[in-house]
């Protein structure tokens, strides 16, 4: 019981904090379309790189976290069949 419930507060949490991150993509777009007006390019690769990195720190995080429960499930399975 106890982790359902600390797993639905958890999914909540998540659920409700990125209500307020969608307002960032409306002031990215805003920048970018301001710099390309002016002329400036350079500006619109950074954020795009910006972009890239950000989508990638979360399946790195999630790659890792995969490998040690892997590791820790063979672990306690090769403990298990001695």
């Amino acid at each position: 019981m106890k982790k359902i419930v600390v797993s639905t507060l958890l999914i909540l949490i998540c659920v409700l904090g990125t209500i307020e991150l969608s307002a960032q993509c409306a002031m990215c777009k805003a920048v970018l379309e301001t710099n390309m007006q002016s002329g400036e390019e350079a500006v619109g690769k950074g954020i795009n790189d910006g972009i890239i990195y950000i989508m990638f720190v979360p399946y790195l995080l999630l790659g890792a976290v995969g490998y040690f429960l892997y590791k820790h499930h063979m672990k306690t399975k090769n403990t298990v069949l001695d």
